[in-house]
């Protein structure tokens, strides 16, 4: 499984990267990224994450 962030979408507000930092990054463009599989013991922080992006730009494919 892996989270995926809508770049059109996020506003870099940082949310994910503070709550899940081993999945979620800023990229060299500022935006939020997902830089791996998940790790089967962060799978609810990444569903929390995804629940609480402010603009819904994550999700799960």
């Amino acid at each position: 499984m892996k989270a995926y962030v809508d770049k059109q979408k996020c506003v870099a507000c940082g949310m994910c990267v503070d709550a899940c930092p081993i999945e979620f990054r800023f990229g060299c463009d500022g935006l939020a990224e997902s830089y791996q599989e998940i790790p089967q013991d962060v799978v609810d922080d990444v569903w929390q994450v995804i629940e609480d992006c402010p603009v819904g730009a994550i999700c799960l494919k």
